[in-house]
């Protein structure tokens, strides 16, 4: 990307509207407007003017707002040129801009530009993309709270508690004859639990940011007939699953997505597991099997009328991943009236239910909030993506493994070497430390004009 060219694109979505909007960024915009417009609308003030073409003929009219750099979003001269949402009376608009200099904006190119120019940091940057593809409320708030700069806070905090470490660490370094041991000193193990609690809960925080971006799965599994379907379409509001008396009426996964309290959810329907079957069954009991390994949480619901024992579960306990978590859900008890359940002493959790009455639904949605962790986390949540908890998780193991060094070894030098390290993995969530490459990964998934 060549920051010395002007960028033009819509800023609104394409279709018809009440109103469209084409930005420019970059150093050739007075002379764009200029032209466009018979003259340079005064700064950060709302103008009437008419788009004109080549011959001096109107395109268009509407509003014309110049931001003069640096004080734009972009950190350049920005143009916005307010008219009439037709996709042509857009396009002819880009088309002049073109014919003037600029070239069209690669996706999410103004908002890269508003980061290199630091007008924000890349957390920030990514989090108005989270805000534009927000699915509820909370991931709405979530997204606004990081784009105001708090979870940058979060992880400035951690890293300066990092360089105080590392200063500690490396005065001790710089100063081996003092008489005082500084790296057996109490105080630096205590500022070590003070770190791992700070990563505790800026983790926990940006965990639940992730499952407002991205959803939590949820697979319902369990034997032809259990009612996985009718649970389904009790959980979802409508009927998004066929239902029918007959085992095996569902041989494919079916994918809804829901809300509960504003956290979003992925719930798959999946084929009843059993021993025998036709190809038709076979194939969806592997597709089945598939979504249940990729899972967040597994329902796994039984017959509690027909199976009020759970042996089902047991039958197919062996073959279910042990890193995914289980809850067993105990379908039809309005059919089991005085039958004695599975026990609820030991093994997975247990809510009994009926997707036919609604009977234990809101104990079920309470608790896959709970499995969600949205009741934990102190201030409501960040936005978050899976690379910044990768990114935490490094620096945490790199700080986990500077402090085990310290304990086994009094190793300042390796100490160091790894509290350097997680300061490095903690630089990537802010781009103050990003390749190339992540930046253009982040921001090809921004939508253009943005």
């Amino acid at each position: 990307m060549t920051r010395t060219e002007t960028i033009v694109a819509a800023a609104t979505p394409p279709g018809r509207g009440g109103i469209g909007i084409v930005r420019l960024s970059g150093p050739k915009v007075p002379e764009i407007a200029a032209v466009m417009l018979g003259e340079l609308p005064a700064p950060r003030h709302a103008a009437f003017a008419r788009f004109l073409d080549a011959r001096g003929e109107p395109i268009d009219a509407g509003l014309a707002l110049f931001f003069p750099a640096p004080a734009s979003y972009t950190g350049e001269h920005v143009l916005e040129l307010h008219g009439h949402g037709g996709p042509l009376v857009l396009e002819a608009l880009i088309a002049r801009a073109l014919e003037l200099g600029a070239r069209r904006a690669r996706a999410g190119e103004f908002t890269q530009r508003a980061f290199l120019n630091d007008k924000l940091d890349l957390a920030q940057a990514e989090a108005i993309a989270d805000l534009i593809d927000a699915g509820s409320r909370e991931a709405v708030r979530a997204a606004m709270r990081s784009l105001q700069g708090e979870f940058s806070a979060m992880v400035r905090g951690l890293t300066e508690a990092l360089i105080d470490l590392r200063t500690y660490v490396e005065a001790a370094i710089d100063f081996p004859e003092e008489e005082i041991d500084f790296l057996a000193d109490r105080e630096l193990a205590e500022r070590f639990q003070a770190v791992r609690e700070h990563f505790g809960g800026v983790l926990e925080s940006a965990r639940l940011g992730r499952l407002l971006r991205d959803g939590m799965t949820v697979v319902l599994a369990g034997r032809p007939n259990a009612g996985k379907s009718s649970l389904l379409n009790r959980l979802a509001g409508y009927d998004a699953a066929i239902v029918t008396p007959i085992p095996g009426t569902t041989r494919d996964v079916v994918r809804v997505p829901i809300a509960i309290d504003g956290m979003p959810l992925h719930v798959l329907d999946t084929a009843g597991l059993h021993r025998a079957g036709d190809s038709i069954e076979e194939e969806g009991m592997r597709r089945a099997r598939a979504e249940i390994g990729r899972a967040d949480r597994v329902l796994f619901v039984i017959d509690a009328a027909e199976d009020p024992a759970g042996e089902a579960f047991r039958e197919e306990r062996a073959r279910l991943p042990e890193e995914v978590p289980v809850t067993l859900v105990l379908n039809k008890c309005d059919l089991a009236a005085g039958l004695p359940l599975a026990d609820t002493v030991s093994g997975p959790p247990r809510l009994h239910v009926s997707a036919l009455t609604g009977a234990g639904i809101d104990e079920l949605r309470a608790h896959l909030l709970g499995c969600m962790g949205f009741q934990t986390v102190e201030g409501g949540a960040i936005s978050a993506r899976a690379r910044h908890l990768e990114s935490l998780a490094r620096a945490r193991g790199h700080t986990e493994e500077a402090e085990r060094q310290l304990i086994e070894r009094r190793a300042g030098e390796l100490v160091a070497e790894e509290l350097r390290a997680a300061q490095a993995a903690l630089s990537e969530i802010t781009g103050e430390f990003t390749s190339d490459d992540l930046l253009g990964r982040i921001f090809s998934s921004f939508c253009i004009g943005k």
